[in-house]
């Protein structure tokens, strides 16, 4: 079976979607390709031979910002980021809180693929639309043209695609930082209202904060570090 267009979430090789309870993930050199299974990826010979020039295009990594902690303290962690990196770090924030949400608490969004839905699109809408409600928390060039751009890129196949999951591990290995899903986890709970497992991160903040100001060495300690 040749690629295909995988906006709604479905092995490029047998055409499986993400609501009969598959966890498709992206081919890990190119990252646009999205598969069931390696017997799959191996099968499909196609894209083998388009994988390389795939993996030129592939989504550029996200830019880091000076001082994060003392950003999310500011409730300005989004500020100041080129337009993608926002929705990648709003689309990643959601799925990270899908994942935490499950295995913490053991509770399931219906909206997101943990539930029944072929993608994360209806319960990543419900995420933006507390994050509007928080006034300050998003970008002062957010629109509901910048809103609808950034629901596209999530229904886009990549490492993005709300069609797919994401954890602790995965979040650092892609980021190539340590903090980045502590961060994630901390701007959820400016979100949601609550951290995960109904954690307060504000004691971390401040503990970060200190650190990035060179009064402390306390970089690597995730207050939900047995989240993996």
């Amino acid at each position: 079976m040749a690629d295909r267009d995988n906006k709604e979430g479905h092995c490029s090789k047998c055409g499986k979607t993400a609501a009969s309870g598959i966890n498709l993930k992206s081919c890990a050199k190119c990252r646009t390709t999205l598969y069931c299974s390696r017997d799959c990826q191996k099968a499909d010979g196609r894209h083998k031979k388009g994988c390389v020039s795939n993996a030129a295009t592939a989504e550029s990594p996200v830019v880091g910002v000076d001082k994060p902690f003392h950003r999310l303290h500011a409730k300005t962690w989004l500020h100041d980021r080129p337009e993608q990196d926002v929705y990648k770090l709003l689309i990643d924030t959601y799925r990270l809180r899908m994942e935490d949400n499950y295995k913490l608490e053991d509770t399931v969004d219906e909206g997101s693929i943990y539930g029944s839905a072929p993608n994360g699109l209806k319960g990543f809408r419900h995420f933006l639309d507390l994050a509007e409600s928080k006034g300050r928390l998003l970008p002062g060039w957010w629109s509901p043209e910048k809103r609808a751009a950034c629901e596209g890129f999530g229904m886009k196949p990549g490492w993005s695609s709300l069609a797919t999951k994401i954890g602790k591990q995965a979040v650092i290995k892609n980021y190539g930082a340590e903090l980045m899903p502590m961060q994630l986890r901390l701007f959820s709970e400016q979100v949601y209202g609550r951290g995960p497992g109904g954690q307060d991160g504000a004691l971390m903040i401040q503990f970060q904060m200190m650190a990035e100001g060179g009064e402390g060495h306390m970089t690597t300690i995730d207050a939900s570090s047995m989240l993996n």
